[in-house]
């Protein structure tokens, strides 16, 4: 391929590299990974590609002046640098100096070297990992679904998984597609959440599949969606997972991520699902998340629990916490709606305000069973949540 020449929006450039850089490898003997590769096509769009092995991304931009189709393969971080400090440039222009690019703003001139763009791995387009490119096997399931809800999805799930556990499954987000039923499913081996969605569209008879996504890829999936009404193609195979976003009359997608896929086996979390609940307690979202984050104001390292006592005959709730040599709290709310025994349990506060922060409902349910049992947090039928108690002194 020829020597590159563009001319590029800056804001959309940086917008991409800003992206981009959430892949690149951050430390690695092979510095092509901390680069990001530029293709120029003779049809005026330009697409950025970056992987760090396990995580790549491709993305196009169309508001591209290609003077010159080329490739050219550089390093994201000072790229980013310099596209972002000419920051009073409407447009800059790119063009390739040997291995190496030359970017001119209005007053400026940055000499960037870089590698041999065919050094860079190769990534393929989504078509081709759905059809098994490169003797990989073919995609297993492929299913179409809108932004909006693969970001719901992603939101009720991700904050409840691991962090460097060394149980590395539970490191990612399990997806589980049955028919047109679609599943995330996250835990950290004291919490866990389940978001359910319905499937628009299916490209193939496929039976029920599943994998565990990584934590990284789906966190840079969010930061693509764009559009609500947008649509999000997934394919799965037996190692890795592509999202297809933003494919418009069979152009080519606004962005493209695979991933590889967590290996290990996801817990069996249907079994940690409390099925015997006989206390059933409705809120208002906002009042409890108000309590408990009040009431978590005299909690410490120490005492992290907050105390959850439920009286049903005046349908209150009492929160209370207790550090020593910092004092104690408590606050009263009133309850929408209480079935059930009088109890008394313990939570973490966290816990609880990061399953509100992700309920859109203002109407929540809690069932219980007991104090030293775990408790379940629903909202509407597409989401729930298991919180372990805390035992509290």
């Amino acid at each position: 391929m020829s020597a590159l020449k563009v001319i590029c929006d800056r804001s959309a450039l940086l917008d991409a590299i800003n992206l981009a850089s959430g892949v690149v490898a951050a430390r690695t003997p092979r510095p092509q990974l901390t680069c990001v590769k530029l293709v120029a096509h003779s049809g005026g769009d330009m697409t950025l590609a970056a992987t760090d092995g396990e995580v790549s991304l491709r993305l196009t931009l169309s508001r591209v002046d290609v003077q010159q189709p080329g490739e050219l393969l550089i390093p994201a971080d000072k790229l980013r640098q310099i596209v972002s400090a000419e920051d009073a440039e409407p447009t800059l222009t790119l063009e390739a100096d040997g291995d190496g690019c030359v970017i001119r703003g209005a007053d400026a001139r940055f000499t960037l070297h870089g590698y041999p763009a065919g050094d860079f791995p190769a990534i393929p387009a989504f078509q081709e990992m759905v059809a098994g490119a490169g003797g990989q096997p073919p995609a297993r399931d492929v299913f179409q679904h809108h932004a909006a809800a693969i970001d719901e999805l992603i939101t009720r799930t991700l904050f409840a998984t691991a962090r460097e556990n060394s149980r590395y499954a539970i490191n990612g987000v399990l997806l589980r597609r049955d028919g047109k039923k679609l599943e995330m499913v996250a835990t950290d081996g004291r919490r866990l959440a389940l978001c359910r969605s319905q499937i628009t569209e299916l490209e193939m008879d496929a039976e029920p599949a599943s994998a565990i996504i990584p934590s990284k890829a789906l966190s840079l999936v969010q930061k693509l969606l764009g559009d609500d009404d947008e649509t999000v193609e997934v394919a799965l195979t037996d190692a890795r997972a592509a999202f297809n976003i933003g494919v418009v009359d069979g152009g080519p997608a606004r962005a493209t991520l695979l991933t590889s896929l967590v290996e290990g086996a996801f817990p069996p979390f249907e079994d940690v699902i409390p099925k015997d609940q006989d206390i059933r307690v409705k809120f208002d979202r906002d009042v409890l998340a108000s309590a408990v984050r009040r009431a978590a104001l005299l909690t410490n390292e120490e005492s992290r629990g907050v105390r959850m006592a439920f009286h049903g005959g005046d349908k209150q709730v009492e929160l209370s916490s207790r550090a020593p040599q910092m004092g104690e709290a408590e606050v009263k709310v009133d309850l929408a709606g209480y079935e059930g025994d009088d109890v008394e349990i313990g939570f973490n506060p966290a816990f609880i305000t990061d399953a509100l922060k992700v309920i859109n409902d203002p109407d929540v349910v809690l069932e219980l069973k007991a104090g030293n049992k775990p408790g379940l947090l629903k909202s509407g039928g597409d989401f729930l949540y298991v919180v372990m108690p805390v035992n509290l002194q």
